[in-house]
């Protein structure tokens, strides 16, 4: 999902791709906009995911202000919890929301099915690439 969706944006403006582990705060100020992208586990966002907002919640508060946020959720049956965690850390940080949140399931909801390398169905991934295309252009027109 995020690959596809950062296929789509370089085409648009100049894109840095991050996994949550790799990216902290230096990143988030760096960049005029964002693309959040976490699976929902448990009913919500990864550990990973979370971990990336502990580390860089703080460092960049007040200082990111009116930047543009998208979000792509990967769940198994909801995806909503994750989205509305995900939207509470960014109304702290004050972004501004320029699309709906994506939320793509995959309706793993057997033990097999969970643990099972996920494949995101290509009319799927049209939906992350259309995002990511969105996102740049907005950024490159200056419309956010």
């Amino acid at each position: 999902m995020a690959e596809a969706a950062y296929s789509a944006a370089c085409k648009e403006v100049v894109t840095i791709l991050k996994t949550a582990e790799e990216a902290g705060p230096d990143d988030l100020l760096l960049a005029d906009g964002y693309i959040f992208c976490a699976p929902e586990n448990l009913a919500a966002i990864a550990g990973m995911m979370k971990d990336f907002y502990d580390r860089s919640y703080y460092p960049v508060l007040g200082h990111i202000e009116g930047h543009p946020y998208a979000q792509m959720i990967c769940a198994g049956s909801d995806g909503h919890n994750a989205a509305r965690q995900t939207a509470r850390i960014a109304q702290g940080w004050r972004l501004k929301q320029v699309q709906p949140p994506l939320i793509i399931c995959t309706f793993a909801q057997k033990t097999e099915e969970i643990l099972a390398e996920k494949s995101i169905p290509e009319e799927q991934l049209i939906r992350c690439r259309d995002l990511g295309a969105a996102m740049g252009a907005g950024l490159s027109m200056g419309v956010f």
